[in-house]
């Protein structure tokens, strides 16, 4: 059975600190830098530094390809894939 590229890459996928699949989570909710630090109680700095982390990590140059590439290699629950993506602020 030949297997989707997608899961391929699935296989494969660098390891993620529990952090940065925090941080991964609330930049795809669409939180600001400003809002993570908060939410999380760390520095602006700090959120800026995992991001950078997670985006070299990943092979990726902006939040859109950081979310795309989340997607493909399933750091996201399968709610993100059906459109069901949580809204940022309540």
């Amino acid at each position: 059975m030949k297997r989707t590229v997608t899961e391929k890459a699935a296989e494969v996928r660098p390891a993620l600190t529990q952090r940065q699949k925090q941080i991964l989570q609330l930049v795809t909710a669409g939180y600001t830098s400003r809002e993570i630090a908060t939410q999380l109680k760390i520095s602006v700095q700090t959120v800026e530094v995992h991001r950078f982390n997670l985006m070299r990590r990943l092979h990726v140059r902006n939040v859109a390809q950081l979310i795309r590439q989340a997607l493909i290699l399933r750091y996201l629950p399968k709610a993100y894939m059906q459109g069901a993506m949580p809204t940022a602020r309540a």
